[in-house]
């Protein structure tokens, strides 16, 4: 599903440039589930931006799904993550001024779904926020604000979900809820997961585990 080969990112800084990944090979299957770990500024949400296309590369290749992601220009790339490719933030990324229900509808609504509020209310049930539809974010927990977040993610059906810290900002009970839900929809749909985290616990749910040191990936 994805394969990276000797991915490098540099980035200018005071007259040179700062290396943040040093040649990054690996390959990850369909339906794996993969955290990406290390220390604060080791390149882990570099790289997750760079395995989801959110980023270009200085040098490398990243291919998903066979489609070589540099070959792609900017509007490429976005219509490819909105065909495979789903994302769960630390910030949640929800829309103010749109209901929960009407976040969720929103990307369907615009990769051209049809019946996209059944989908959207169907996710949202499914995170057991089916009581909290018609609340705006600022109504709502921070952790009802991620299960928000992963509603939306999959109801999209995406091939591969991205998610950079997702338990980050929350306490342990609710982290451990989005963990499970996390893996439940992970089992029931087939999603390929790719997790930055510092969460033991959630690195330890993943079938691997990749590790960063300095911007080289050290162990799996």
């Amino acid at each position: 599903m994805i394969k990276c080969e000797n991915l490098l990112k540099r980035v200018p800084m005071a007259g040179t440039e700062l290396e943040i990944l040093k040649g990054i090979t690996l390959e990850i299957k369909s339906g794996e589930s993969v955290a990406i770990v290390g220390a604060s500024g080791s390149g882990k949400s570099t790289l997750l931006g760079l395995l989801a296309g959110l980023d270009e590369a200085s040098a490398g290749t990243v291919v998903i799904n066979g489609t070589d992601l540099g070959a792609l220009d900017e509007d490429g790339r976005a219509r490819f993550r909105g065909r495979y490719i789903g994302f769960v933030f630390q910030s949640f990324q929800l829309l103010p001024a749109l209901t929960a229900l009407e976040n969720v509808m929103l990307p369907l609504e615009l990769q051209g779904h049809s019946n996209v509020a059944a989908q959207a209310e169907h996710y949202l049930r499914r995170v057991e926020l089916g009581e909290r539809m018609s609340h705006y974010p600022l109504q709502l927990s921070g952790g009802e604000q991620q299960r928000v977040a992963l509603a939306r993610a999959f109801a999209a059906k995406p091939a591969i979900l991205f998610a950079d810290e997702p338990t980050g900002n929350l306490d342990t009970r609710t982290g451990e809820h989005i963990i499970n839900l996390l893996f439940e929809l992970n089992l029931e749909e087939g999603t390929t997961l790719v997790l930055v985290t510092h969460d033991q616990v959630l690195a330890d749910r993943c079938r691997r585990r990749l590790r960063l040191d300095g911007g080289a990936l050290v162990q799996e």
